[in-house]
């Protein structure tokens, strides 16, 4: 089959590999409808996540249909529709059993494009399939259902939920990518008071408003004293969610956030950041960080299809998936291409 595969910092190939198969009772195999490139590839290209060896298939969210299935595997069957969840969970660890299922320790957590061939291909393989798949409702389509696959669970569970995000907050979103988008998407499911938005691009800052955002501001605009004054009683924002994953967004959050204010981080760091203890530590600020579980995942799922989550306009650029050089290209120049989310369909 057709992959795209990792070779060291800058260096990638659409090529061909073996064909996936079943290795074990629970794997299930998935011919690949759709799949879309996220963040952390770029991450991993910039030589960011050194688990990721030479000659790895890259990619961790997709929607396809199940073509074989091992003979543990009970809740998919081959031709079902799926999504592919960019965590996998064994459901038995200690983690698992919590529905931490990030941190699971029986061969699961954040493996697809990591530690094992992930789904930037014609098929791919999903070890612990009856927890790791979801069946797509027939009213859903593939080019949505791959935004549940990640940024939607992610922003949600790491930026919302860790940020304990209620009605009435101001939240502040840094960074208005993809991860950014979806954290506004579902920070309004809490009535916030106000979402500010934060970003270099103003394309992006445009998006920011089209998707919730009541306040935009570029990054030169963003001081602390200007963003207290959009808050309630001066102080800072209720929350401040990291969505860019470099030193200079989240030491900013850091500046934003109120006293007993909370700072959930969402992005991949490939560099240390400065925490100002210096600063914060009279502040009572709460500082969260995260790889996403996927525990809600079948909950957006739901809301999704009965038309409860709106994600139209977060893909913004299409391609066939022999066109994945382009599409890797398009997504990693936005501030040229435009581009938000990019999906590849088989043609």
């Amino acid at each position: 089959m057709k992959a795209l595969t990792y070779h060291g910092p800058g260096r990638r190939t659409w090529g061909d590999v073996p064909d996936p198969t079943v290795r074990d009772p629970e794997d299930a195999v998935v011919r690949v409808d759709a799949v879309t490139i996220c963040g952390t590839d770029l991450h991993i290209l910039k030589g960011d996540v050194p688990e990721v060896t030479d000659g790895r298939v890259l990619g961790h969210e997709a929607v396809g249909t199940v073509t074989a299935t091992g003979p543990g595997v009970r809740t998919v069957t081959v031709g079902d529709r799926v999504l592919v969840s960019c965590i996998s969970a064994c459901a038995r660890c200690a983690y698992c059993r919590t529905a931490a299922y990030g941190q699971c320790t029986g061969g699961g957590g954040w493996i697809l494009g990591h530690l094992i061939d992930g789904c930037q291909a014609e098929y791919v393989r999903t070890p612990f399939a009856d927890t790791s798949l979801h069946k797509l409702p027939d009213g859903v389509r593939d080019e949505d259902a791959l935004l549940l696959a990640d940024i939607l669970p992610t922003s949600y569970e790491v930026g919302v939920r860790n940020g304990r995000l209620g009605p009435g907050d101001t939240v502040a979103v840094v960074g208005a990518g993809p991860i950014g988008l979806a954290a506004i998407i579902t920070a309004r499911l809490y009535s916030p008071s106000r979402v500010i938005a934060v970003d270099l691009a103003q394309s992006r800052l445009v998006a920011a408003e089209r998707f919730g955002a009541d306040t935009t501001l570029t990054v030169a605009e963003a001081d602390p004293e200007a963003v207290r004054a959009l808050t309630r009683d001066g102080l800072g924002v209720d929350v401040a969610i990291e969505a860019v994953g470099v030193p200079e967004s989240f030491e900013l959050c850091t500046r934003l956030v109120r006293p007993g204010g909370r700072v959930a981080n969402v992005g991949v760091h490939g560099k240390p950041a400065v925490l100002h203890l210096e600063d914060l530590w009279i502040r009572d600020v709460t500082i969260t960080t995260g790889l996403v579980d996927t525990h809600s995942t079948p909950l957006l799922l739901d809301m999704l299809a009965v038309g409860r989550l709106d994600v139209a306009g977060l893909v913004t650029h299409r391609f066939g998936l022999d066109e994945m050089q382009e599409a890797y290209d398009v997504f990693a120049d936005p501030a040229d291409t435009g581009a938000l989310k990019v999906a590849l369909f088989r043609t």
